[in-house]
């Protein structure tokens, strides 16, 4: 009697094992050997705020791997030779959908430097909308709509300008999400400050630095253009991508989410930020807005990158952020040290995945 049982205790102790082997948070090795980036992939992150222009196997491989799935952004920018044609981009962003196995969601735009064309509303609306048929499941409106493009008087136009409402209304229509990334961090503002988080991309985008230049709309007005189409369309679902362009201020945040139901915010690029503030300031902001907090890393993959060199930036970036949400190890940030948070598990997972599958349906 106790030899068949011990046979089955056995033959069971096997199955369990077995099993295990297809489960892909049960290797690390799954997720290069780092207990981090194992139990990132064990939640099923979603990763909503990248920019993909290619994919190889290595990288399809890390998304497997990770069992990641990541929102590929597109935004339209002519001072960058990768983003000044809209259709390019497209045909690139649907390609890399198809060919993901289910790891590469698609968030499309339109293109704001046509604003001034008598066609531009009805124009951008049927782009979005062949987008839509074809898999798209959210809109990017970006920074140049209040920091760079002029209407013919020579006003910059802001994102609350009428011609921009048949776009909203069209994508509240179509149950999809709006993406804003309206203004920049206070330091593009001025005075420079290499202590900041964001300083080191003014350097090597300086035409986005605004210190020392006349002319342009201030911060607070850029913002208060973006919540007004808040209050404009409240059937429409917002996320305000980095941390909602107000990094430095969890009440000014706090004071638009508690306003605003319609509005989300993701961490995209702003994590640092998080860092330099007191631990138990943010925990007790992030504990309070968990259903209104999507992770994203901002980490683009260009076409004439080396895609194994960039692997490593992007399984950094994921193993970084989840031990500072995750857990209460010492994090390195800029020249600083950074304590984890050590969220607790459900809130992990609404940030990691549930939120992105709830205010970007689709993911």
């Amino acid at each position: 009697m106790r030899s068949h049982l011990a046979s089955i205790l056995i033959l069971a102790v096997a199955l369990i094992l077995i099993m295990a082997a297809f489960l892909p948070w049960a290797h690390p090795a799954a997720a290069g050997d780092d207990p981090a980036l194992a139990a990132f992939a064990a939640i099923h992150p979603i990763d909503a705020h990248v920019h993909l222009f290619k994919s190889d196997a290595g990288f399809q491989n890390m998304l497997e791997n990770l069992n990641l799935k990541v929102l590929n952004i597109l935004v339209v920018d002519d001072t960058s030779p990768n983003r000044g044609d809209l259709q390019t981009q497209v045909t690139v962003a649907l390609a890399l959908m198809s060919s993901s196995h289910g790891h590469i969601a698609f968030c499309t735009t339109f293109d704001p430097y046509k604003f001034n064309d008598p066609n531009f509303s009805n124009d951008a609306v049927a782009q979005i909308n062949r987008d839509f048929s074809n898999g798209a499941i959210a809109v990017k409106i970006w920074k140049n709509v209040g920091m760079e493009i002029k209407d013919r008087s020579g006003h910059y136009i802001l994102a609350d300008n009428p011609k921009f409402a048949p776009i909203y209304k069209d994508i509240a229509a179509h149950g999809k999400t709006l993406l804003t990334h309206q203004a920049e961090p206070d330091v593009a503002w001025g005075p420079p400050d290499p202590n900041d988080p964001s300083w080191s991309y003014y350097q090597e985008n300086p035409q986005w630095y605004l210190g020392g230049k006349k002319g342009f709309p201030s911060k607070k007005t850029i913002l208060a253009a973006r919540d007004h189409v808040l209050q404009e369309n409240p059937r429409l679902r917002v996320v305000g991508v980095h941390l909602g362009s107000m990094e430095k201020s969890l009440s000014d945040i706090s004071a638009r989410l508690d306003r605003y139901p319609n509005f989300a915010i993701d961490m995209a690029a702003r994590m640092e930020y998080l860092m330099l503030m007191p631990r138990d300031q943010v925990r007790r902001f992030i504990l309070k807005y968990q259903d209104r907090i999507l992770y994203g890393t901002d980490i683009e993959l260009m076409k004439d990158a080396n895609a194994s060199d960039e692997l490593n930036e992007w399984r950094s970036t994921y193993a970084r952020d989840w031990k500072y949400l995750a857990t209460g190890e010492m994090v390195p940030v800029l020249k600083k040290q950074a304590q984890g948070l050590k969220l607790p598990e459900p809130v992990l997972r609404k940030i990691f995945h549930d939120n992105a599958v709830h205010w970007i349906p689709g993911l």
